[in-house]
């Protein structure tokens, strides 16, 4: 089954405990975004500090339900623009309360290599994010086997990764 639309706006808004996703690509191509990383590319950054959008207000009121969103993100230096781009969001997002973790293996082999994008619903239910080479969104498929190897996905990127913040401390991006 794929979900779009309302569809997807309720199972990411539905979840009970926990929403998390693994993402693995260097780039993501979403229309929607491409002037701010023109912008971003430019020289024009966001104020952190004063920063707020529906994404983080929605960031803050998970929190406050006693759920949690988080992710990990698989990359490999140096960091493609997009990915600095999409770093300057994410020091946003965990400060809304998104558990943003990145796992680097610019020096080591992958533990995830072959994995694809998927979101994990409270732990039982999983979607998966599929995508064309160039990194635009082919759509988004409940999968309808077994969760356990997503699972264990799971736990090998919170196992390998580390925190956004300590990632990129003293990081130039």
């Amino acid at each position: 089954m794929l979900l779009d639309g309302e569809a997807w706006t309720a199972r990411m808004q539905g979840f009970r405990r926990e929403a998390w996703r693994l993402e693995t690509l260097p780039w993501y191509r979403v229309p929607s975004e491409d002037g701010d990383i023109r912008d971003f590319l430019a020289g024009h950054r966001i104020d952190p500090a004063h920063y707020s959008s529906g994404y983080t207000d929605g960031l803050r009121r998970i929190r406050a339900e006693g759920k949690s969103k988080g992710r990990v993100h698989v990359v490999s230096r140096p960091l493609t623009d997009y990915l600095r781009f999409e770093f300057m969001y994410y020091a946003v997002h965990a400060a809304a309360g998104d558990d943003v973790r990145i796992l680097d293996v610019t020096d080591r082999p992958n533990p995830l290599y072959g994995v694809q994008d998927f979101w994990l619903f409270d732990r039982s239910e999983v979607v998966l994010m599929n995508y064309a080479a160039d990194g635009t969104q082919i759509n988004r498929e409940v999968f309808e086997g077994d969760v356990t190897p997503f699972l264990e996905y799971q736990r090998i990127a919170l196992a390998e990764s580390v925190p956004f913040e300590e990632y990129v401390k003293g990081l130039d991006v």
